[in-house]
């Protein structure tokens, strides 16, 4: 299980005074306006980092640290990812998982049939897709809808889902 999960790749840089544009990653970008730190990834080594205002901008989010006080000193931040803690995290409803804990669990059909490993997920407007290597090498394309995953056992690490007709087309 991750220990840390994505909330955003900064942009660039957002005016003079510090702050940084962010691309949010997390499915509800309001959630950074309840954040109070975040981690930065430098490339070279994580920086915690406080959050001293959010606000938003078309799909952005212009954030401000409380570390840094101008343009220079954010500006080697471009491309670089925002992370916060399992702790940190949105708290999930039931049925409900966090992508990155998917990732690598063994798929299996109602008629216990191995499909292979889930190797992405897409998000879609409508509902997620999961993309699932298939043990011959190929890709499967599931919709993430009760209809067609039936069962994901965390501990088991196995998603169980009902192959609707048309889906191995």
């Amino acid at each position: 299980m991750e220990d840390r999960f994505q909330v955003g790749i900064i942009s660039g840089t957002h005016g003079i005074a510090g702050e940084v544009r962010v691309y949010p990653t997390t499915d509800d970008s309001r959630r950074f306006q309840q954040l109070t730190h975040v981690i930065l990834d430098t490339g070279k080594g994580d920086m915690e980092l406080e959050i001293a205002r959010a606000r938003f901008s078309k799909n952005m989010v212009i954030l401000k640290f409380r570390e840094f006080q101008n343009i220079n000193e954010v500006e080697g931040f471009r491309g670089k990812s925002l992370y916060v803690t399992r702790e940190n995290a949105v708290k999930l409803e039931k049925d409900e998982y966090f992508i990155a804990d998917m990732i690598g669990m063994k798929v299996v059909s109602t008629e216990e049939e191995e499909l292979g490993n889930l190797k992405d997920v897409m998000r879609t407007g409508a509902n997620d897709v999961y993309v699932v290597q298939t043990t011959d090498g190929g890709e499967l394309l599931l919709p993430a809808i009760h209809d067609c995953v039936k069962k994901v056992d965390m501990q088991l690490g196995v998603i169980t889902v009902f192959l609707m007709p048309g889906l191995r087309e």
